[in-house]
């Protein structure tokens, strides 16, 4: 299965691991939904409770945006009160799709800048389908492992139209499990979401920083709600109007590159199991994660195939600071052939129990489930669009290409979302937004910054040059005075600044 997992905070997982499409326009034309007082959602009063260090509450929002006054769901946020006199509140969203926001709220109040914890009450939620959020459900562990861990064949036709099926079968059994909640946890309709938020707390203007997914999260709300726009902040930004396949090929150079960068660092280590020379190392890597399909790795009581290698494998690839544990995980592979480390390192990556072997949260299957839902399509793939794809990816990423092309993607997901943003024209209209990107990120390449800025029209890039996914909170003091500068002083940084 090569759709990435959500599960850490900030991590992106996107759908773009699934060719281009055609756009096919939604089966149920939407409704315009209300910025203000035409819903019963906006009347609603919010009941704040204590949750530990922070305060909680409970938004109704509509279940389907195109009937905006008929059965609700509910949507959790928390809040982490201004250390100084608030002058507003700062919603924040760790990425995913499938990423807690209440998860994110503590651990942001440590990791941000003193001026921005003063001056905003930041509010972390849960989108629709997430967590504690009316949660997506599609079945119990075997279930789930089925579909996401299993190293399948795709090189007969039988073997795609297999794939195929296992879409749809794994999609009704979501939809068994969890109601009509499935086919409305799109995109649109969770930033939709984000305008009630922003009316219940008392803000005008919505004060907003995303990570990864989150910036797809930001720049749809500016689509829909332009007027509604405050200070927006979208760092490690996802260029989400690129045909999927551009996306895939990107994410997958852009694991590769950043795999290149750990061998670099590796060689320069004394216990370095790999090769010194960078190629060569890449090539070692490769070995033992294809080797892993025939034959998984020991890892105590359990195994590592090849899914489960390379997810152990990229997650330490988000942080510079992870990659001790990559040259520990492969040592052990290489030189003793077990993987209990790489074992771990995935059970991180799709958020289960290494001991249990139990999923922690949703996040791993609510992550297939919004993906497809903003998937346009869903035509049946056939094996020359498989075999074309595969390609694709293997020029992009020699390493990991084979992975990025492991599944059918999206094919005959039987459900899409009432509406879909195919152009941010409006976007451009409102207040400046600060885009930020970090130039090695691996999950979500510089080039999308570069590309997504300019299609904000009134944006300006923040650059991070380093390592790793994402900036703000995990880089340097320079990316937090900026982002500060922006959202408490509204003093955008100037143009081509660089951390």
């Amino acid at each position: 299965m090569s759709l990435l997992a959500a599960s850490a905070i900030a991590v992106l997982a996107l759908s773009a691991c699934t060719p281009e499409r055609t756009q096919v326009t939604p089966s149920v034309t939407p409704t315009a939904a209300p910025t203000s007082g035409g819903s019963d959602v906006y009347a609603q009063e919010l009941t704040w409770e204590t949750c530990g260090s922070l305060e909680c509450a409970t938004v109704l929002v509509p279940l389907d945006w195109t009937n905006p006054t008929g059965e609700t769901i509910e949507v959790k946020i928390n809040k982490l009160a201004a250390t100084g006199e608030a002058q507003g509140s700062l919603l924040i969203n760790p990425g995913g799709p499938g990423g807690s926001g209440l998860d994110l709220t503590e651990y942001f109040g440590a990791s941000a800048g003193e001026d921005l914890l003063a001056a905003y009450d930041v509010i972390g939620f849960d989108p629709r389908g997430v967590a504690a959020s009316s949660p997506v459900d599609c079945g119990d562990t075997d279930t789930v492992n089925a579909y996401i861990v299993t190293d399948y064949p795709l090189e007969t036709q039988a073997d795609v139209d297999a794939a195929n099926q296992r879409n749809v079968d794994f999609a009704k059994g979501c939809e068994a499990a969890s109601g009509s909640i499935v086919s409305n946890v799109d995109t649109v309709s969770a930033a939709r979401d984000m305008d009630v938020i922003r009316a219940l707390v008392g803000d005008e203007k919505l004060n907003f920083l995303g990570f990864s997914y989150g910036t797809q999260l930001g720049a749809t709300y500016a689509q829909l709600y332009p007027e509604n726009v405050g200070r927006l902040v979208l760092d490690g930004a996802v260029d989400f109007l690129q045909p999927s396949d551009a996306q895939a090929a990107g994410q997958a150079a852009g694991f590769e590159n950043a795999l290149t960068n750990f061998v670099n660092w590796c060689a320069g280590e004394s216990d370095c199991p790999l090769s010194s020379n960078v190629e060569t190392a890449k090539k070692e890597i490769h070995e033992v994660t294809v080797g892993a399909i025939a034959n998984p790795v020991p890892a105590g009581s359990n195994e590592v195939n090849g899914n489960l290698m390379v997810y152990g494998i990229v997650v330490t690839l988000y942080d510079e600071a992870s990659w001790p544990y990559l040259l520990q995980a492969l040592d052990e592979v290489i030189n003793d052939n077990s993987a209990t480390i790489m074992f771990q390192l995935a059970d991180f990556y799709l958020d289960r129990d290494s001991t249990t072997g139990e999923y922690l949260s949703n996040s791993t299957v609510v992550f297939s489930v919004i993906s497809c839902l903003d998937d346009a399509a869903a035509e049946s793939w056939d094996l020359a669009q498989v075999e074309a794809f595969r390609a694709e990816m293997e020029e992009a990423s020699p390493t990991f290409g084979w992975w990025f092309a492991g599944s059918t993607g999206c094919s005959d997901w039987p459900y899409q979302a009432h509406e879909l943003i195919t152009t941010l024209d409006k976007a451009t209209s409102v207040s400046p937004i600060l885009v930020i990107g970090t130039t090695n990120d691996p999950a979500t390449p510089y080039s999308w910054a570069q590309s997504l800025t300019q299609q904000l029209g009134d944006a300006t890039l923040l650059t991070y040059d380093g390592e790793g996914h994402t900036a703000y909170g995990r880089s340097n003091q320079c990316i937090i005075d900026a982002v500060d500068g922006w959202l408490v002083d509204g003093t955008m940084p100037s143009s081509g600044t660089v951390c």
